[in-house]
């Protein structure tokens, strides 16, 4: 075995939405379009639903930036800013920390039970800041879907039983469409009880994954804007469970979190882009 000489990252995951994570603290950043859409190759590189750069900040811990596997940034990542969040708070030996993302500056804390909260700010529910053409809570689409914006625009759907619909067939058909000048994510909910529910997702640029930590926040707003759960609920997604709750201060999102390995990209790899 040679010694390794490449780029390190890691690869982690929350509720099975993974992501290849780089720290890019003590030099340039590395990622281009191309890193992102040959690392998120699940035959030829390593595979992920986003790509997560740690950068420096001045004013909180860390800085983070997200890009989908085909290449486009994305605004925000749920999942993988809990999943940093814990790697960073064991590293720095503390239970919280802030840190930066294109929404601004985020906090997270581990609780006493082991799970990872974020509060991912508040919800974003003007058309324009979204953005959405149209009203956001009645867009002109079959279904009545709500618009809301979490760094990232989604689309929610609720639906009788999530579980029915054919989330890989009307996905990228409503996440292309022209309402929505910079695609959007979608979701796809069933509410299961006052305070619970079922949620399927097809993310822009990524397309089905197995939980989405914006789109569950998402969801979750958009249940309560529409009167079928209070601000507090958790919902099931197809990787597990998340505890969402709408605070004054913003949307807080649990769950748990997973490092699974450690890596090198070879020069090789680096080299073919």
């Amino acid at each position: 075995m040679r010694a390794p000489s490449g780029l390190p990252f890691m690869k982690m995951h929350g509720l099975g939405n993974d992501f290849v994570v780089i720290d890019a603290r003590k030099g340039d950043d590395p990622v281009t379009p191309a890193l992102a859409r040959a690392l998120g190759d699940r035959h030829r590189g390593v595979g992920f639903d986003q790509l997560a750069v740690i950068k420096p900040a001045q004013q909180t811990d860390f800085t983070l930036e997200f890009w989908n596997s085909d290449g486009s940034k994305a605004g925000a990542c749920g999942n993988a800013t809990r999943c940093v969040s814990d790697w960073m708070m064991r590293q720095l030996g503390r239970d919280a920390i802030t840190l930066t993302t294109a929404r601004g500056q985020l906090s997270a804390r581990r609780r006493a039970d082991g799970l990872v909260s974020v509060n991912m700010g508040a919800p974003i529910l003007e058309a324009a800041a979204i953005p959405v053409t149209g009203d956001p809570m009645a867009l002109p689409l079959a279904g009545d879907p709500v618009a809301v914006g979490m760094g990232n625009p989604h689309c929610i759907y609720f639906v009788v039983d999530a579980e029915a619909v054919d989330v890989a067939g009307l996905g990228p058909v409503i996440e292309h469409d022209p309402l929505f000048p910079e695609r959007t994510n979608v979701e796809f909910a069933s509410v299961t009880a006052p305070d619970h529910l079922r949620m399927r997702v097809w993310e822009r640029g990524a397309g089905i994954t197995l939980a989405c930590g914006s789109g569950t926040c998402a969801t979750a707003v958009a249940a309560h804007l529409r009167g079928l759960t209070g601000r507090h609920v958790i919902v099931d997604v197809d990787g597990g469970r998340l505890e969402i709750d709408w605070r004054d201060d913003g949307v807080w999102m649990t769950g748990p979190t997973a490092l699974v390995f450690e890596g090198v990209l070879t020069p090789e790899f680096l080299a073919a882009l």
